[in-house]
C-alpha cells in the first residue's frame, strides 16, 4: 500500500512540475508574443469565420449594386476587397509566425530537457547495472552464458557516436 502512494505522491509531483513549466513559458511571453497568441486563438475559431463570411458577403452584395438605396462603392472586380483582404493576410500571417516562433522555442527547449532527462536515466540505469553486476560477482552466482547484451549495457552511452552515426543513417530528403 505504502508503494502505491509513493507512485501517487511522484505522478503528482510530476504533474506540478509540468505544471510550473507551463505557467513559467507562458509568463515569460513578450507582448508581442501574448498579442500574437490571442490573435492565433481568434484566427482558429468559428467566430472569425462566421465574421469573414458575412463580411465578404455583404461586401460583395454590396459590390454587386443589389442593396438598394446603397451605391456599389466597390464594383466587381473588388479592387478595395482585394486591397483590404490583402493587408489583412499581411498582418495575420506575421501573428501567426510570431505564435509559431515562440512555440518552436518552446519545443526545442523541451527536446533539449527531455534529452538531459533520458541521458540522466541511461546514466542511472548504467549504474544500476553495474552494481548489480557486481553483487551478483560478490555472492558468487555466476552467469549461465556470457551475456553479451548486458556486458554491452554495462558501458556508457557515447552520445556523440550516436548523434553521428544517425547523421550517417537518417535520409536527408
Amino acid at each position: 500500500m505504502g508503494g502505491h502512494l509513493s507512485e501517487s505522491q511522484s505522478r503528482d509531483e510530476n504533474i506540478r512540475a509540468v505544471v510550473d513549466l507551463e505557467r513559467a513559458a507562458l509568463a515569460s511571453r513578450s507582448r508581442a508574443e501574448r498579442l500574437g497568441d490571442a490573435i492565433t486563438r481568434l484566427l482558429g475559431s468559428s467566430i472569425f469565420l462566421i465574421i469573414h463570411l458575412v463580411w465578404f458577403g455583404l461586401w460583395i452584395i454590396a459590390g454587386l449594386d443589389l442593396v438598394s438605396g446603397l451605391p456599389a462603392f466597390d464594383p466587381f472586380p473588388f479592387a478595395f476587397l482585394t486591397l483590404v483582404v490583402s493587408l489583412e493576410a499581411i498582418f495575420l500571417s506575421i501573428f501567426v509566425l510570431i505564435s509559431q516562433n515562440r512555440m518552436s522555442r518552446l519545443a526545442d527547449h523541451r527536446a533539449h530537457l527531455d534529452l538531459q532527462i533520458n541521458l540522466l536515466a541511461e546514466q542511472e540505469i548504467t549504474t544500476i547495472l553495474k552494481l548489480v553486476h557486481e553483487i551478483r560477482a560478490h555472492i558468487g552466482i555466476a552467469s549461465q552464458q556470457h551475456d553479451v547484451e548486458v556486458e554491452r549495457q554495462l558501458v556508457p552511452t557515447d552520445v556523440q557516436q550516436l548523434s553521428t552515426e544517425l547523421d550517417q543513417h537518417l535520409p536527408t530528403e
